[in-house]
């Protein structure tokens, strides 16, 4: 039997979700590659933990589908559908300022792929390609840290020590005079957040009077605890995100009497304030910027093959407690 690519076709292998909880690699053939693009052959790639697991369970509310797609997603929710948008790779084809550059994209799992030229960001010298799985995660730090615009010397609780909520203290406890401490349940995310040089409390024993608080848990007991740790007129952002599922929020004890302010922040738009000089690749290539420290290796505490991706998703669906970031290790 004749193969179905032609010589000049390449082939690639991808990630779909195929249906609410089971996903599979798939074959696909790419076409010859466009005058204006590039041909990218995946180093990394990094699951988001949070927002992935509600595509592959199947959570993405109806009517936040068009919302909810990734830049260069194929298919459409629940599936199948190819979702994702942290990706690591090498130039292979393209112009000759490109070539053999490691570059960040915003594309699925896939082993390779062509995208225009301006849809890939080159790594800044000294950012190793296996930490740059954190950069769409510290760009939502980045931007979260805008919409709340903390002021020096402020109390910051940030309350879920997963990925997002870590990098989120990183940043603030690089703020002059401010004190941060992050809230988790897990008690074996101090050692990190202190290497962070934040500080740690299990949920009952955290600092109350906060000037700003942070919420990233994806629980809706950890919004309570945001509530219940902010002081008098501060704001608690909710950075999580909670898909079909409803929460119950405790607006009935000191919200009003506290006059909290409950904000929500969102990576799709760059941050009100900012939005008027900063582009969305502007604030990518800052997020870049800051991944020279070598501190950050620690969030990354999972690897494994592309080939396991399938099974990897289907593990964190489930609420998985011990991962931070979870990358995809791809063949050279």
């Amino acid at each position: 039997m004749a193969s179905p690519f032609s010589p000049s076709t390449t082939v690639a292998q991808a990630c779909w979700t195929v249906s609410p909880g089971r996903a599979e690699i798939r074959d696909e053939s790419l076409p010859p590659l466009g005058g204006d693009e590039v041909r990218v052959r995946t180093l990394h790639t990094g699951v988001s933990r949070g927002t992935e697991g509600l595509v592959f369970r199947g959570e993405v509310p109806a009517g936040e589908t068009h919302r909810m797609r990734a830049p260069f997603q194929v298919g459409e929710f629940p599936g199948p559908v190819k979702y994702g948008y942290v990706n690591v790779g090498v130039v292979e084809a393209g112009p000759a300022g490109l070539l053999g550059r490691t570059v960040f994209c915003l594309y699925p799992h896939q082993t390779v792929y062509q995208v225009p030229a301006h849809a890939v960001v080159p790594l800044p010298s000294g950012v190793p390609a296996a930490r740059a799985v954190l950069a769409a995660n510290l760009e939502t730090a980045i931007n979260a840290l805008w919409d709340a615009a903390p002021r020096l010397g402020d109390r910051i609780a940030v309350v879920g020590g997963g990925t997002l909520g870590l990098l989120v203290a990183w940043l603030a406890a690089r703020l002059p005079g401010c004190d941060v401490q992050v809230i988790d349940t897990e008690a074996s995310r101090a050692d990190i957040a202190a290497a962070l040089g934040a500080g740690f409390a299990l949920p009952m024993a955290a600092r109350a009077d906060a000037d700003l608080v942070v919420h990233t848990s994806g629980q809706g007991a950890g919004l309570a605890t945001a509530l219940r740790l902010a002081a008098f007129e501060a704001t608690v952002l909710e950075l999580s995100w909670y898909g079909n599922r409803a929460v119950s929020v405790p607006l009935g004890e000191a919200f009003h009497s506290q006059r909290l302010t409950l904000k929500s922040s969102q990576v799709g738009h760059v941050a009100t304030a900012q939005r008027g000089r900063w582009s969305h690749r502007r604030r990518l290539e800052l997020a870049l910027s800051l991944l020279t420290d070598p501190v950050l290796d620690r969030l990354i505490t999972h690897c494994a093959p592309f080939q396991e991706l399938p099974q990897v998703l289907a593990r964190l669906a489930t609420g998985a407690s011990d991962t931070l970031c979870h990358r995809i290790d791809y063949p050279a």
